[in-house]
């Protein structure tokens, strides 16, 4: 609970700045990346999780490009990247 005002207060920038840069074509984005990206200083929890319980690098970066590609006519102004758990 002690990042959720800061975070709330991010995401609150991230939507005035879209909303004033967006007619000058300017994309702006909130992106939440809600899980430990499996890292080399991570590997020691490939074995204590379930599988694809952490973000693998590259379909992190898939998602960036996909974001970077998106018509202007349908702008994604907030983006959520979780890895899949059997806990939610």
């Amino acid at each position: 609970m002690n990042l959720a005002s800061p975070k709330f207060a991010l995401r609150a920038v991230a939507q005035s700045v879209a909303r004033e840069l967006g007619p000058q074509g300017i994309h702006v984005a909130h992106v939440i990346i809600d899980g430990q990206i499996n890292a080399a200083r991570h590997a020691h929890l490939t074995s204590e999780r379930e599988a694809d319980s952490l973000l693998e690098p590259h379909t992190t970066a898939k998602a960036y490009v996909a974001l970077h590609r998106q018509h202007r006519s349908a702008w994604t102004q907030e983006l959520d990247l979780r890895p899949w758990t059997e806990k939610f």
